[in-house]
């Protein structure tokens, strides 16, 4: 009689490991191609001029655009300055976190050999959206000086 292997569910894992790893490659690759990102810019520092392009909204108008600061908080996060990277760009760091939230749901979906699926309902997807404006409108208003870069 030949035993099987289940998981802790008494649930058979589809695949061996070779099936397992072939579904990991994408969410790894994804994982190294963000914390090279995340290298570079922790290395080449924002804040010196002529590292980075200039945003262009800010560059014509003047005004901020939701990612302005983008880099400079990417930067002082990969440092484990938290504090200077809510000041440079509140919403890149809560996207920052939103992607650890979902590339760890993302890997141990594939880990159980079931796909991503990410279903937003149009009700979270307007409030997204109104969340951007707004923090894109009160960062260009007087009072918004605290959410500027």
């Amino acid at each position: 009689m030949r035993e099987v292997n289940t998981d802790s569910r008494g649930v058979m894992p589809p695949g061996g490991t070779g099936a397992l790893l072939g579904r990991l490659a994408v969410p790894a690759g994804a994982l190294a191609a963000v914390t090279g990102a995340f290298a570079y810019v922790a290395a080449v520092d924002p804040h010196e001029p002529g590292h980075y392009p200039v945003c262009p909204l800010l560059h014509l108008t003047g005004l901020y655009c939701p990612g302005c600061g983008g880099l400079r908080a990417a930067h002082a996060f990969a440092h484990g300055d938290l504090a200077a990277a809510l000041t440079d760009n509140a919403l890149a760091v809560a996207a920052f976190l939103a992607f650890a939230v979902v590339w760890t749901v993302w890997v141990v979906r594939a880990i159980r050999g079931r796909p991503l699926r990410i279903e937003l309902a149009p009700v979270t997807l307007w409030t997204l959206g109104v969340s951007v404006l707004v923090f894109t409108v009160v960062r260009n208003l007087p009072f918004g000086g605290w959410l500027h870069p």
